[in-house]
């Protein structure tokens, strides 16, 4: 199941049922979990552990070093779940020792060709990143969150869970949980209601989602006041209390 062309380090931990293709290099420090399968032309370098039944395809870099000036070749390590699809030429970096010393991908999350990763990412399950998209360092991708081909997201900012953005969209604030965003930079289009539908929401709830969207984003009401008014609202709903703790905890501010 490994290639003859393959370069394993003896310090690499392959569990059984691993295939890995022709030249590809598995560093120091690597755990690959059973039924993962590791492409031709693909360099995995430790401290990275990756869990069963993933594919990585060619050209893609995963663990390697983070992209800061800060970086002094501390021990920091990549972790990555289950059942992941990572297409070509993907760049995916361990964390930083000041961003707490890992970045994290969850598990059925389907990641597309040229897509970067950057250090200390927290990247939940079942997102999608389309073709070419970027995070900067320190982002937050929640669950089920879909980014359109070439989205661009600024270094901190959290995107909600079900977010939802546009082709060629530019995040450089936080992006509330249901909601769909386009432009550059990103701003609010309406609630990402057809996703929540897919995703077996009750009726009910997505009404009651909307009503808080509107207080958000259509009532004219100052930022404080629309958040105060929301978590009023989100004394009776499970979702919009979802909403309002997000609009609460953003430490960048939400796109408006």
């Amino acid at each position: 199941m490994i290639h003859p062309t393959a370069i394993i380090d003896p310090d690499a931990r392959i569990e059984e049922g691993v295939e890995i293709g022709p030249f590809s290099i598995i560093g120091a420090g690597v755990e690959i979990g059973k039924g993962t399968i590791v492409g031709p032309h693909v360099l995995i370098k430790g401290p990275t552990r990756i869990g069963e039944d993933n594919k990585i395809l060619q050209f893609s870099s995963v663990g390697e070093d983070p992209q800061d000036k800060k970086y002094n070749n501390e021990p920091t390590t990549l972790e990555i779940g289950d059942r992941n699809l990572i297409r070509e030429n993907c760049t995916i970096n361990r964390g930083t020792s000041q961003g707490g010393g890992v970045t994290r991908i969850g598990s059925d999350n389907w990641i597309m060709a040229y897509v970067h990763i950057a250090h200390d990412c927290i990247i939940g399950s079942h997102t999608i990143l389309a073709n070419g998209t970027t995070l900067a360092g320190h982002v937050t991708i929640q669950d089920y969150v879909i980014l359109g081909g070439f989205t661009l997201i600024h270094q901190f900012v959290v995107l909600g869970k079900h977010a939802f953005t546009a082709i060629n969209t530019i995040v450089l604030k936080d992006i509330p949980p249901f909601v769909m965003a386009s432009g550059h930079p990103a701003a609010p289009h309406g609630l990402n209601s057809e996703g929540l539908k897919r995703h077996q929401f009750d009726t009910k709830d997505i009404q009651e989602v909307k009503r808080a969207y509107k207080v958000l984003y259509k009532s004219g009401l100052l930022f404080n006041d629309a958040k105060e008014k929301i978590q009023q609202m989100s004394e009776n709903n499970a979702v919009v209390a979802d909403f309002s703790h997000f609009l609460n905890s953003s430490e960048r501010g939400v796109i408006r």
